[in-house]
């Protein structure tokens, strides 16, 4: 049977190896999938606890309704990021981090 030990750890493995990605990696898209990956992390976590703290017999839905809104909140920011990614590999040529100043053109 799992438990929600199971659940936790799972997304605290997701959520290191995304910390990871964004402190270690330096493309751009990577680390934006790396976010995507934390935000999974903590969505995950959130449906465990949801699903493992029941009231009056049924399981509380305030977590899940949570991961709605964080899902709603990730899909527009996909939209403005990977805009704003493709708007810099236009003007810069590189998606690298190291290669990219803002105040410099």
């Amino acid at each position: 049977m799992i438990t929600l030990n199971d659940y936790l750890l799972v997304s605290g493995l997701l959520f290191a190896i995304g910390l990871a990605g964004v402190v270690l990696r330096r493309n751009l898209i990577i680390i934006f999938m790396c976010l995507e990956m934390m935000l999974s992390a903590a969505n995950l976590s959130l449906v465990a606890f949801s699903r493992f703290n029941p009231s009056n017999g049924l399981p509380d839905y305030n977590g899940q309704m949570m991961v709605f809104l964080i899902i709603t909140v990730a899909a527009a920011e996909v939209a403005v990021g990977l805009a704003i990614i493709i708007a810099l590999f236009r003007a810069r040529r590189t998606v690298h981090v190291d290669d990219l100043d803002a105040m410099k053109h």
